[in-house]
């Protein structure tokens, strides 16, 4: 299968730039996976698509701040970076720009030294592994000097940063964000849980490749990135309990779908897990756990895209998407969504 075969023309005035208020007032788009049949609602009527003994599974990973500005000790320059993992000890893994500014030993202070930094190796893919030096606590000192790392496709300045967070997120370590729950208010998740769904939570970290391109002309040559994840065995019960009842398991956002679908393919079964999956899910993939999908609408020729073709169906959603087009639905990260069932 081709990449190419997951293109769509999307004019570039439906790219939202910013995130709708209130949050759950975005459109949605209902999807049937087996007739492709298409309704229109709101982003709030989810409650009355879904049914009593459903469950959601929501990614609760909250995003780093993680875009922070530095200044060259000895020459003055300033250096954009953008830390992309924790390696332990305070090393990070991160991008650098302009990249001949932060060679192998430069040093950097962010925030009026508040934070110092070295570059202590500069990795086989132009990544910097850089080593931080600071008193008090790292993450409070992040979220006094550090920027939200949106999207390039997103040239709006965000306004107030909790809108690029889920209302859920508590696990600190994405560099994006799960974009599908961005839409769920506390109220809402409660009218949800009223109505007999049941919630269970998974931590997947994303990272910046899920922006990454596919440049492979054949599909099956992509490589995917890896992203850690963890399935708490409350949820893993919670799954199995769903699936026995007849329930359907639904997961919020692609993330949510690819820590399952790790699990049940490492696993064999549905239990506490944890490590690193690089997991790629495109047509002729059999799911293992999942039966519906909210999301948000993807990048023509992405991995996503590719991941909600394996659900429902790559002709079902490529003429989803054109009707989301043709009605003007907003797209990407502060886009409206889209309910697989």
């Amino acid at each position: 299968m081709k990449t190419k075969d997951f293109y769509y023309d999307l004019p570039e005035e439906l790219i939202a730039q910013t995130p709708v208020e209130p949050r759950d007032a975005s459109r949605l788009m209902t999807l049937d996976k087996t007739t492709g049949a298409i309704g229109h609602y709101h982003f709030r009527d989810i409650v009355d698509l879904l049914r009593e003994g459903d469950c959601l599974i929501l990614n609760d990973s909250r995003v780093l701040p993680a875009r922070i500005y530095g200044v060259k000790e000895d020459t003055g320059a300033h250096v954009e970076f953008l830390l992309l993992e924790n390696k332990g000890n305070d090393r990070w893994e991160a991008l650098a720009g302009p990249g001949k500014k932060a060679r192998k030993g430069s040093r950097f202070t962010f925030g009026d030294g508040l934070l110092r930094c070295e570059v202590v190796d500069v990795l086989p893919d132009g990544n910097r592994l850089i080593q931080f030096q600071y008193e008090g606590v790292f993450f409070n000192l992040l979220d006094q000097i550090g920027q939200m790392p949106l999207p390039p496709y997103i040239k709006e300045k965000l306004q107030d940063r909790e809108r690029y967070q889920t209302v859920y997120s508590r696990e600190v370590g994405s560099a994006a964000a799960p974009t599908a729950g961005l839409h769920f208010t506390p109220e809402l998740l409660e009218r949800v849980k009223a109505k007999g769904v049941k919630l269970g939570f998974v931590t997947l970290h994303v990272g910046l490749g899920t922006f990454r391109p596919v440049s492979a002309e054949d599909i099956q040559d992509h490589k995917m990135h890896a992203e850690h994840y963890h399935m708490p065995q409350e949820t893993a019960d919670l799954i199995n309990e769903t699936k026995e009842k007849g329930g359907r398991v639904i997961a919020v956002g692609t993330t949510s779908c690819r820590t399952i679908e790790s699990v049940a393919q490492k696993e064999g079964c549905f239990k506490e897990s944890e490590g690193w999956t690089d997991i790629f899910l495109y047509p002729g993939y059999q799911f293992k756990g999942l039966d519906g999908l909210i999301t948000n609408f993807h990048l023509p020729e992405s991995t996503l895209i590719m991941l909600v073709s394996a659900l429902a169906g790559r002709e079902h959603v490529l003429h989803a998407y054109e009707v989301a087009v043709r009605e003007k639905y907003r797209f990407f990260s502060f886009g409206d969504a889209m309910f697989i069932s």
